[in-house]
């Protein structure tokens, strides 16, 4: 690699590492970086998955206080993140590259597609709770929300996306918790990232462990997301969402027709 492709890569990993702790969908940036310096879309996406690993960790321990009051949730959630993780990362590998390398340009438009409409899926939750909090025995008459079953259910359909590809899994995952729990939203995002970072993981391991890794812009991803993400909830109040979101639907629009082209 040269040195511009050195610091691309490192600007990249910085970039992903703040965005997926703040509003998710790093990898449209971090992705067709990898994919334009020639590597192929498969082993991209792998050594995509497992340099922003250490940034997902980062951003857990970034929002360890929203995750203080939420440990009866861990379990349930968790588990359903490693199973779809996991299960997500085996397709990948299972099936034949040329299967990825056609979806790819599908799922890099379909999560910029997510990102854009994210403002709607936001004012559609707010007006969901709104409605809840004038029903009758809300707040302090009615019991905390529990997680069920159909939030794990929703958690672990993401998962599998998530190990498969990754870019705005956080996007979904914030999604199905504000749809399904009354909590405040940045408690939310703290959980998401937490179940962000366990999906990412475990396909990371598997990944390192079995398939063709390009192992310096995994250590260059690496280096920019851990800052990245503890940047992120900081940068995240002074920086409009609306910026940030822009940023990432252009990026991800113009990776995705790229794609589709070649």
């Amino acid at each position: 690699m040269t040195a511009f492709e050195i610091v691309l890569v490192l600007a990249a990993g910085l970039a992903a590492g703040t965005l997926n702790t703040v509003v998710g969908s790093g990898s449209l940036l971090t992705f067709p970086v990898l994919v334009a310096l020639g590597h192929p879309p498969v082993v991209a996406n792998v050594s995509n998955t497992i340099g922003l690993a250490p940034g997902s960790l980062s951003a857990v321990y970034g929002c360890r206080r929203e995750l203080a009051s939420q440990r009866h949730r861990l379990l349930p959630l968790g588990a359903a993140a490693v199973l779809g993780g996991l299960t997500g990362a085996l397709l990948l590998l299972a099936l034949p590259a040329g299967t990825f390398g056609a979806v790819v340009p599908a799922l890099v438009l379909l999560a910029a597609l997510l990102m854009a409409l994210q403002p709607r899926l936001t004012r559609l939750v707010a007006a969901r709770r709104a409605r809840h909090a004038h029903a009758p025995g809300t707040l302090a008459t009615r019991p905390p929300r529990t997680t069920g079953r159909a939030l794990p259910a929703a958690v672990l359909a993401v998962s599998v996306y998530g190990g498969y590809f990754g870019a705005a899994q956080g996007v979904l995952l914030l999604a199905a918790l504000a749809i399904a729990l009354d909590d405040d939203l940045r408690q939310l995002n703290g959980l998401k990232n937490l179940l962000q970072a366990l999906v990412n993981l475990i396909a990371a391991v598997l990944f390192a462990l079995t398939a063709d890794v390009a192992w310096l812009p995994v250590a260059l991803i690496a280096a920019g997301s851990v800052p990245g993400a503890l940047l992120g909830a900081a940068l995240g109040r002074r920086v409009s969402p609306a910026v940030l979101r822009a940023v990432v639907v252009t990026v991800g629009t113009v990776a995705g027709v790229t794609l589709f082209m070649r």
